[in-house]
């Protein structure tokens, strides 16, 4: 039997996530100092998840600036 397409993983977890496990969390309490070795590991504070947004890439853009100053040097030579 066939799966639906919208049911299919294609990438994976791409999107970011709002709860982290536990080792996440220590690993980012530790990175920010506030985490000790040998505290508990339950009962952690909040750590706050940041959202990444993607900028769209201006490729096209760069590409017709350069196709216009290869068209404005040619009638400059003839």
């Amino acid at each position: 039997m066939t799966m639906d397409k919208s049911l299919r993983v294609r990438q994976g977890l791409i999107r970011s996530r709002s709860v982290l496990t536990r080792a996440e969390r220590i690993e980012r309490l530790k990175a920010s100092d506030r985490w000790q070795e040998g505290e508990s590991p339950f009962g952690l504070p909040k750590v706050r998840v940041y959202k990444l947004a993607m900028k769209k890439k201006k490729k096209k853009k760069e590409e017709e600036e350069g196709e216009g100053e290869g068209a404005e040097a040619t009638p400059e030579t003839t």
